[in-house]
């Protein structure tokens, strides 16, 4: 059974300049500290990453997932699912992004996961909170930053 997760978060910075920062995948390295490297291998007529293999630091290893991304509903919805993972089954997830009441953005960050192998509940409720904070965190940093 796959475990969920979702957090919410106000961004002092438009839709559309956070929208810029998740859908740029290849500079993820440069802001999210878990993704250490980023291969887009397929893109959309406008350009955007339709297929992108990550390796990243998750559950205490390095991992490496590939996942097909959905721009149906962007710039508003940002979402994947995972196409191939050595230690997940499924990695699923969006960014909505809602403008907020004095001009910022309400960011909502959802995932759903299921890994390969079995682990205690309380250290994949552990893992998923750090993941889940630390990709707001760095994700309001970036956009903040960059203004």
């Amino acid at each position: 059974m796959a475990d969920q997760a979702t957090e919410h978060m106000t961004v002092s910075a438009s839709p559309e300049r956070c929208f810029a920062a998740v859908a740029d995948l290849e500079r993820y390295p440069e802001w999210a500290a878990d993704i250490k490297e980023v291969v887009v291998h397929e893109r959309d007529e406008e350009g955007r990453p339709l297929l992108a293999t990550m390796r990243a630091a998750a559950f205490g290893r390095s991992t490496t997932m590939t996942l097909a991304y959905d721009f149906s509903e962007a710039p508003r919805v940002l979402a994947w699912s995972l196409s191939m993972g050595d230690i997940l089954t499924k990695w699923s997830g969006s960014y909505e992004l809602d403008p907020g009441e004095g001009g910022g953005t309400d960011v909502t960050y959802h995932v759903e996961a299921e890994l390969r192998v079995p682990i205690p509940g309380f250290i994949k409720m552990r893992a998923t909170s750090r993941i889940m904070a630390t990709a707001m965190r760095e994700l309001k940093a970036r956009v903040e930053s960059s203004q």
